[in-house]
């Protein structure tokens, strides 16, 4: 079989699908692509039995079959080729030949046959995001999926949509990441994505995409189709945290601060924290002014920022990196922070509506 097509275009395709290429895995087919070439196209996939990614090409084709080719030697030689299109011969003991202006080479490929096939999903069960739309709430979120495996369930992210209304959730025990966005979807649907799936689905998302991303689902597997590339993941098993009991009802004091100010002031004081000094960063609202302060081993820091406050004077102690990561991922200029008490969690919110809520608890401070 032969193909020729566009270097630039294969060399997307193979960078996009090898993203769920196993590093290592006991069924060697895994650590490579598997290719298939049918009248036009190339259909490229990876695969690591936890997550799929397919994509297709238009090309040149002469005949059908499919091989297993090694990703790294795929991804290097497809894109340091000198000319703009590039040609693959494959014979029948599976060499690869490949020629690309004056430049040619050849590698074994693999047997097709021992590469999985990606899980079905029956296409019934689906629903619609614009695909800038799930890039922003999966990048809002994230940072809050927890890092430990002995509760996978929270590893990952809830899809929680009901009433045309769509959550994404992600908690670790420490703070929680709500993201919400109305849909026309008015089928009820809960599920829980892994992080590293949405991490991938988000790279594959242009920052301009404002097409959709079709999601068809059932009750073990997800697939996201993003144009002609389509991600295919597990879904996790388990209980997630009820996180709408998690959100206050009501506050004592709300701070409207400028979000780069108070990231910039939080980054000062981070300066003298390390593993080695630990330190919880104390917070003194009231009088128009937020003050914030440290002191460890490395030293000590005072600063302050003026903010619109209402409500009652609070003195409250967080975790540096809770908060900043929590920042961050704040969209908009300003941000609202409301405290209920010294030792009830800290809410953070859009200036206006409730397109996000970001909580973290707080420390107990000494004295």
């Amino acid at each position: 079989m032969k193909f020729i097509c566009n270097k630039n275009e294969l060399s997307e395709a193979v960078t996009n699908v090898s993203r769920a290429v196993s590093q290592k895995s006991t069924i060697p087919a895994l650590e490579g692509i598997k290719v298939k070439v049918t009248s036009g196209t190339v259909e490229l996939t990876g695969y690591n039995l936890e997550m799929g990614i397919r994509t297709t090409i238009s090309a040149s084709t002469e005949g059908e079959g499919e091989f297993v080719v090694s990703a790294r030697l795929f991804s290097e030689f497809t894109r340091r080729m000198s000319g703009d299109e590039v040609t693959f011969d494959i014979d029948e003991s599976l060499v690869i030949n490949i020629s690309c202006s004056a430049t040619e080479c050849s590698f074994p490929a693999m047997s097709a046959s021992e590469f999985p096939e990606l899980p079905m999903v029956d296409q019934g069960r689906s629903f619609t995001v614009k695909q800038s739309t799930l890039k922003s709430m999966i990048n809002m979120t994230s940072y809050a999926a927890s890092m430990n495996e002995s509760k996978p369930v929270l590893t990952g992210e809830l899809f929680d949509i009901e009433n045309g209304s769509f959550n994404m959730v992600a908690i670790d025990g420490f703070r929680l990441a709500i993201r919400g966005e109305m849909t026309d979807c008015q089928e009820k649907y809960h599920f829980v994505v892994p992080k590293k799936a949405l991490l991938e689905v988000s790279t594959l998302i242009k920052d301009d995409a404002d097409k959709p991303c079709n999601i068809f689902t059932n009750d073990r597997h997800i697939i996201f189709e993003i144009g002609s590339v389509f991600v295919i993941s597990r879904l996790l098993e388990g209980a997630f945290h009820n996180y709408k009991l998690s959100i206050p009802s009501d506050f004592k004091t709300e701070v409207i601060a400028n979000k780069k100010d108070f990231i910039t002031s939080l980054e000062r004081c981070s300066l003298l924290i390390d593993d080695k000094n630990k330190s919880p960063i104390r917070c003194e609202v009231g009088n128009g002014v937020v003050k914030i302060s440290c002191r460890t081993g490395i030293g000590k820091i005072n600063d302050a920022i003026s903010a619109d406050i209402s409500g009652e004077t609070v003195t409250i102690g967080f975790n540096n990196k809770l908060i900043l990561e929590a920042l961050r991922a704040a969209e908009g200029d300003k941000v609202r922070i409301r405290f209920n008490g010294a030792m009830k969690v800290i809410e953070i919110l859009p200036l206006e509506g409730e397109s996000f809520i970001f909580l973290v608890m707080p420390i107990q401070l000494k004295g």
